[in-house]
């Protein structure tokens, strides 16, 4: 038997082997790019909050809305006898 038959993680040395001389999970980036990506996100990170605020504004819109019509539904009147 080899050496690569007796390695129980063989497996797992395969499926790394691309990735030799790379970091795993973050590409290399100059700066420039880092600033890039920065700046990107900040604009992402604006628009997601204005989205929540309009969301948060439309919740409270039909919060009112639903207020005023339970407060203008003819109320039950009792039963007189």
């Amino acid at each position: 038997m080899s050496d690569q038959q007796n390695n129980p993680f063989n497996l797992f040395t395969q499926f790394f082997k691309p990735m030799e001389g790379m970091q795993a999970f973050m590409p290399p980036m100059s700066e420039e790019e880092c600033a890039r990506k920065i700046s990107e996100l900040k604009t992402v990170e604006q628009w997601l909050t204005l989205q929540v605020g309009m969301v948060q504004m439309s919740i409270k819109t039909l919060e009112l809305q639903q207020a005023s019509l339970a407060a203008l539904k003819p109320r039950d009147k009792p039963a007189t006898e």
